[in-house]
């Protein structure tokens, strides 16, 4: 595996414990998490629709889509937050397929099997957003559609998502982003052109820390959503 980050994954097993807290350190997840859902509904189908999870975490996508019926595939490669989403499932009775995986060990068996692919708040995170986009795309079948999230290397998403977040208001822990990986909506768009994947949509998500509402917004200067497909040939 070479395109993961050692320091996020211990950064994110530390935090393990807390996810499934709507109060606690990731309560912004909490609180996006409904908009992202409704988001994929409004575009793909769910029920009986194959679905993988990149990077899931500790399952608060997963779970809901599984949740509406879809036939549900989560990995990531942090390894505590991926026993709480196992224990979490188990204990809601939600049937989702945890795997302890990157995306490019699924490849020699699931290429081209999914209907759906999502990667949210993940490319942020990585080495290389781009070869991750290849590997979804790799991953979704012929016609299938792909979700990825994350938020933009822009000045105003410094403010906001960073010394706004982490530092001032305190809504996620310090040091969860690193301004230098974030991902300007153009890259992505160029990764997604590399990797045969059409852009559908690319929708900003205004978050509203004091009320904690998330609305759509033609602001893509800090965090935002992008729909694409992939090409049937």
């Amino acid at each position: 595996m070479s395109n993961v980050s050692h320091e996020e994954l211990e950064k994110f097993n530390a935090l393990a414990e807390s996810w499934w807290d709507p109060q606690g350190k990731f309560r912004p997840l909490h609180d996006i998490n409904p908009f992202r859902l409704d988001y994929i509904s409004a575009r793909s189908e769910l029920d009986g629709r194959r679905y993988l999870d990149v990077g899931c975490g500790g399952g608060l996508l997963s779970e809901a889509l599984a949740e509406r019926g879809s036939i549900m595939t989560g990995i990531d490669l942090a390894e505590k937050p991926l026993a709480v989403a196992r224990i979490h499932a188990e204990a809601g009775d939600v049937d989702v397929d945890y795997r302890l995986a990157g995306a490019e060990q699924l490849l020699p068996e699931f290429a081209s099997h999914f209907d759906v692919v999502t990667c949210l708040e993940l490319l942020e995170h990585v080495p290389d957003p781009a070869a991750l986009v290849n590997t979804c795309a790799a991953l979704a079948k012929p016609g299938g559609d792909l979700y990825f999230s994350t938020i933009n290397r822009d000045p105003r998403a410094w403010l906001l998502a960073i010394v706004g977040a982490e530092y001032v208001l305190g809504i996620l822990p310090k040091g969860t982003h690193d301004y230098a990986r974030l991902v300007k909506p153009s890259e992505l768009a160029s990764a997604c052109r590399a990797s045969e994947l059409t852009i559908q949509d690319i929708t900003g998500m205004k978050y509203n820390p004091f009320t904690h509402d998330v609305k759509a917004s033609r602001d893509v200067s800090t965090n935002y959503i992008v729909h694409a497909v992939k090409g049937d040939g």
